[in-house]
């Protein structure tokens, strides 16, 4: 069953009710409050590492203090009005029809007070919506159920790796969670790979989608976007310090809706120099020519390792499937000897997004799952799957 971490997030709203069921899983499990994360029994919004967080919190306040006032200001008045002109101490109820001065004076308090809340409000607003002069540009694609990022401009350009969650803590989920007493205080935010992007710098984060609906949100930066498929949407943030910071979908996108975390990084401008460096190293070595044609154990070994990180989660390490999830081994369209038609699976999906896309992929990484899969577990097929495959499919 899928399992959520959204009862440690706080609410501003919600918190102290929605959310009970956080208390529940803190007993049961040992978790402590996840710096950069949520906290448990949060009753309040994230401590702010961003102006536009900060802004926010400040605005949420102000109205709920301005609310309250308004709030017990005229319920006093009508309380004390009832109670001091009540029938039994002989009050007659007045009998008149209008008074300009009462619609006037009713007229202007509120548009006074509406005034005052919009003003704060609409400068966030604008401040939240300007994206402008960014040091950094990345996109952000939501896929069911990951997150893509490319490094579209600024240091960094060029870079681009997919975040999934961690196998171990779908893993850990699907055996009911973590062991009692055990503690994980980072229980499915845990990614593969998390956005980094250094401290004190402007970073625009364009948000579009491959399938369904998502929605890129980190409550410390501040910032909720969704991401639309065929459409570009786009926020921004600037982490005023160093350190680990998550977030999650927020938009209801499918089965595997809890299963998609964001872990952003945040480092110093020196460490994030070092780490373009050391991905642009590890892109060069990766860089596979789609010419090459592997011989039966490399690309079986490598598709391995694919499967291990991405397909494992839901076709199950043995191949077997469960519920929903078809199983490979002994799969037709896996044994058919025409293996166009798993590789048009790979790379448009099935079944209505239940089986994504993974086109995501480099042409080696999915010939090599394919050729795993097909010569795996019962399926000895002895079919092989090159890149070059891939790249007349692509077409």
């Amino acid at each position: 069953m899928t399992k959520s971490i959204w009862g440690r997030w706080a609410h501003p709203v919600l918190a102290g009710a929605g959310w009970a069921g956080s208390a529940v899983f803190s007993l049961a499990h040992a978790v402590r409050d996840l710096p950069g994360g949520p906290a448990v029994n949060q009753l309040n919004l994230h401590p702010a590492v961003t102006k536009i967080a900060e802004e926010q919190a400040w605005l949420h306040w102000f109205m709920l203090i301005l609310c309250t006032v308004i709030f017990v200001g005229v319920f006093t008045v009508m309380f004390y009005s009832i109670w001091k002109h009540r029938k039994s101490v002989g009050h007659k109820a007045a009998t008149f029809h209008e008074s300009v001065t009462v619609e006037i004076v009713w007229t202007i308090i509120p548009f006074i007070i509406v005034i005052l809340m919009a003003l704060p409000a609409t400068k966030v607003i604008v401040a939240m919506k300007d994206t402008t002069n960014a040091d950094i540009t990345i996109k952000a694609t939501g896929m069911q159920w990951r997150w893509g990022y490319d490094y579209l401009k600024g240091e960094g350009e060029g870079i681009g790796f997919v975040s999934a969650l961690d196998p171990m803590h779908r893993t850990m989920s699907d055996a009911g969670g973590p062991k009692a007493g055990e503690a994980v205080d980072n229980y499915l935010l845990k990614v593969d790979n998390a956005l980094v992007v250094p401290v004190d710098k402007k970073v625009r984060i364009i948000t579009t989608a491959t399938d369904v609906i998502h929605a890129f949100m980190v409550p410390a930066f501040g910032i909720k976007q969704d991401a639309i498929p065929g459409f570009v949407r786009d926020t921004w943030f600037r982490a005023e310090k160093t350190g680990d910071f998550y977030g999650q979908c927020a938009e209801l996108c499918g089965k595997e809706h809890a299963y998609m975390p964001i872990h952003v990084k945040v480092l110093s401008a020196q460490d994030y120099s070092k780490w373009v460096e050391g991905e642009k190293k590890k892109m060069a070595a990766k860089a596979d020519d789609p010419t090459k044609v592997w011989t039966a154990e490399e690309i079986i070994k490598r598709g391995e390792k694919v499967y291990a990180a991405n397909c494992a989660a839901c076709h199950q390490p043995n191949g077997k499937g469960a519920g929903p999830i078809k199983p490979l081994d002994g799969s037709a369209i896996v044994l058919d000897a025409d293996k166009s038609k798993q590789i048009a699976i790979l790379l448009n999906g099935a079944n209505n997004g239940a089986m994504p896309a993974w086109k995501t992929l480099s042409d080696t990484d999915i010939a090599a799952v394919i050729t795993y899969t097909k010569n795996n577990w019962s399926n000895k097929t002895g079919q092989l799957v090159q890149p070059a495959d891939i790249v007349a499919a692509r077409k």
